[in-house]
């Protein structure tokens, strides 16, 4: 029961510490130019709208059925990043 536990709280905490590592330098293969001048603005909407549409429970389930063990916040960060024309790296 105790192990369950940590692996639970080092999820948790693994889950909000998601930082990705974009390429300012680069460009998605749908945009002609690159987006990094939004890059700060991006990055707290996407955080944002990540923050509101997962939760711990959600968290956890998406990180047990995910084949890269990433969270449901890291995956929607990601996909937001993403659509926005960033090239996320991590």
């Amino acid at each position: 029961m105790r192990k369950i536990l940590l692996l639970i709280t080092l999820v948790s905490l693994a889950g909000c510490a998601y930082n990705p590592v974009v390429d300012t330098a680069g460009r998605s293969g749908t945009f002609n130019e690159d987006k990094a001048k939004e890059i700060t603005n991006d990055l707290q909407h996407c955080k944002m709208i990540a923050d509101s549409n997962s939760s711990f429970v959600s968290n956890i389930i998406y990180w047990i059925e995910s084949p890269t063990a990433e969270t449901k916040h890291e995956s929607i960060y990601r996909k937001c990043l993403n659509n926005r024309g960033h090239s996320v790296l991590d």
